[in-house]
């Protein structure tokens, strides 16, 4: 029998819910047209694909004819569709009905749309959790891809990674396929005609082995250099046409080899994701101990041997790292239980449809993809919970005010909302506001991010590396560099979470919190301390009254104090520094929301904002200090360090015999007409 190698080649579309529509134009001009276009000239080369279902809708809709391309190549038996769940959330992450409601909704659709049911399916950012077999087999899937890395870490050897196992749960089963990291880094950055060579190298007697890939198409023309490379240059159409004209490698659907191959037994994977993500899951000063092994390990040439054993953390952990993350996840999962409890009459079509774009991946997580620190992706998030929390109270009333630990931290918070603003009033001893949403504008102004240390940051300032011509082009996972000039403060870390209403007393010189209690347990007035223990200095207090929330301040009676009153407000502003955004005193543009402000005697802002469709009416009844600044924080991505900005941060001062007679803040919500 001649060696031959079946080639599994599969490639992942996504882009998050909420990208700009510019991102997805581009890229389609320069990444997912010209694939489909090019494959679809040669029919012998089969693949498979997997687009999320929100980008797919956004395709089928701007892009038809580059869709019925794709349609036409399902129909001859050229390209195979996989599955998942519809906005690509972590299936681990969401409740179970949830998971095989995303599945299903998925699976459907790529039946109606391009004429094929999914068998196979693409684990988002390769998570795997043995607990999601049995919604994965409820939803039809009989196999699924994940890293040969998570079969090294069950104890496999490389070399047996060429072919699919099974593994069961809870008397469910699914087969699983080990992707090749060796064909992750080489496809498209190698060269063809090698790419094509070390193919044939893997081929075996008796037909049955089978290379595995399946990665981001975005790798096929939206990473750096890549257009040119795949495009331009004809790295793809050299790639097929070498694979066409080898005599060895045999280009095939994942279907058709999972027919006419058998599993090569059983196997149990430990809980894990791609090796990049375990790394970036890890938090300071564990991911540089982590980084500093890897990097003894391939210093003395063990780490071929050793990665398996040598492993970061898992995708829980941003959960526990991000205190904005574990919020949106609580919340998420707390809307799913309230969505789930209703009667089916009940339950609508857009109701869905909000919760699954709340469970959307990306916003929960953070590395050289992941889009945590990315406000445009939070909000995405937020509107989805903020629009479907409004559609349940219409059916579901809440009460008015109501006390729960929502993010489980060991501390309460206190909700107060009137179907038009909610607060969200968290009872440790800052009391300040952690998440403040206008049912009007569905948007929560507390949705910022606090800066803490990440691994990255010590690497910042360090050279990128640089290839040659002729050795194929850059992998990101390998180059960084940096797109804006990283200052020495913008490094700086974050000593409380940033929040709405975070108060300090200032006598001195020094900047000191204040400590607040509850009144009592039916009150929404705080009391305030110094944190020496001395007597109660100031009450605080949160009223909404329609579409405005008024927080109040007075001096406990009686008391004989020096200094003043700082209070710090953190808004997410969503025009953050770009051109829509403006602050405003009566008809006069004072400046936009990147620019730093200060006025002496102020009483009066307004923050209008062309992309929320809305402004917000600071005031208050005293005169105070007032200076503002963006709020910044450096994040990683494939195109190097970049500054974002956050939020605008607030800061209001007023003296202390000020609040003898009490100063009122108000936050009013107006939506534009």
């Amino acid at each position: 029998m001649a060696r031959t190698i079946a080639l599994l080649l599969g490639v992942h579309a996504h882009q998050p819910v909420g990208n700009f529509e510019s991102v997805l134009e581009d890229a389609h001009a320069r990444c997912y047209g010209p694939f489909i276009r090019v494959l679809h000239e040669y029919p012998a080369f089969h693949f498979a694909i997997h687009i999320s279902g929100w980008l797919l809708e956004y395709m089928l809709e701007h892009f038809p004819e580059d869709m019925a391309l794709l349609r036409a190549m399902v129909e001859r038996g050229q390209a195979e569709l996989f599955g998942a769940g519809f906005t690509e959330p972590v299936l681990a992450s969401i409740p179970v009905q949830d998971r095989v409601g995303q599945i299903n909704v998925l699976s459907r659709f790529l039946k109606s749309q391009l004429g094929q049911a999914p068998q196979g399916a693409w684990l988002t950012e390769r998570v795997w959790e043995s607990s999601v077999v049995p919604a994965l087999a409820e939803g039809g899937i009989e196999y699924v891809t994940v890293d040969d890395y998570h079969f090294m870490c069950a104890g496999k050897d490389a070399g047996v990674l060429n072919g699919f196992y099974t593994t069961e749960e809870d008397g469910r089963h699914i087969d699983l396929f080990p992707i090749s990291e060796a064909l992750r880094y080489r496809l498209p950055f190698s060269p063809a005609d090698e790419v094509v060579a070390y193919l044939e190298s893997l081929a075996s007697e008796d037909g049955q082995a089978a290379a595995v890939y399946f990665d981001d198409i975005e790798k096929f023309g939206i990473w750096p250099e890549t257009y040119q490379w795949v495009y331009e240059r004809g790295w793809l159409r050299q790639f097929i046409e070498g694979v066409l004209n080898s005599d060895v490698i045999k280009p095939m659907r994942y279907a058709d080899y999972h027919q006419c191959a058998r599993t090569k037994g059983i196997v149990y994977l430990p809980t894990t994701s791609y090796i990049e993500m375990n790394e970036w899951t890890l938090p300071v000063p564990a991911a540089h101990h982590y980084a500093d092994l890897v990097a003894q390990e391939r210093e003395h040439q063990r780490y071929e041997v050793t990665k398996p054993f040598v492993r970061g953390g898992i995708w829980r952990n941003f959960l526990m790292r991000y205190p904005e993350s574990n919020w949106m996840h609580k919340r998420m999962l707390g809307l799913s239980k309230r969505y789930h409890s209703l009667k089916p009459s009940q339950h609508t079509v857009e109701m869905l449809k909000l919760l699954y774009e709340a469970q959307a991946n990306d916003a929960y997580w953070h590395g050289l993809f992941g889009g945590l620190y990315l406000p445009h992706l939070r909000r995405a998030v937020y509107h989805a919970i903020i629009r479907l929390e409004g559609l349940l109270d219409q059916v579901d009333k809440r009460a008015a005010t109501e006390v729960v630990d929502i993010d489980i931290d060991g501390y309460d918070e206190l909700l107060m909302q009137n179907g038009i603003v909610q607060a969200v009033i968290k009872l440790d001893d800052a009391a300040a506001i952690v998440e403040l949403d206008s049912y009007t504008l569905h948007h929560n102004f507390g949705d910022t991010l606090t800066r803490q240390a990440e691994h990255y940051h010590r690497k910042i300032h360090a050279a990128p590396e640089h290839h040659q011509q002729g050795e194929g082009i850059a992998n990101p996972h390998e180059q960084m560099g940096s797109k804006h000039e990283i200052l020495p403060g913008d490094l700086e870390i974050d000593v409380y979470r940033k929040a709405l209403f975070h108060d300090s007393w200032l006598d001195q010189g020094a900047n000191i919190p204040l400590r607040y209690q509850r009144e009592n347990a039916a009150a929404i007035r705080f009391v305030g301390h110094l944190p020496d223990g001395s007597a109660p200095i100031l009450y605080k207090q949160y009223k909404l009254e329609q579409e405005t929330l008024q927080v109040r301040y007075h001096l406990q009676e009686g008391m004989q104090v020096s200094g003043r009153l700082r209070v710090e407000i953190n808004l997410a502003m969503p025009s953050c520094d770009g051109p829509a955004g403006r602050f405003r005193q009566g008809q006069e543009i004072l400046g936009g929301f990147g620019q730093a402000l200060s006025q002496d005697d102020w009483q009066e802002l307004f923050l209008d904002d062309d992309v929320l469709g809305g402004t917000l009416h600071l005031q208050s009844s005293a005169p105070a200090n007032y200076f503002s600044y963006p709020h910044f924080s450096v994040s990683q991505s494939e195109a190097g360090f970049e500054k974002i900005m956050q939020a605008v941060t607030i800061v209001l001062e007023w003296q202390h015999e000020q609040l003898v007679n009490g100063i009122n803040v108000e936050l009013k919500f107006i939506k534009n007409n």
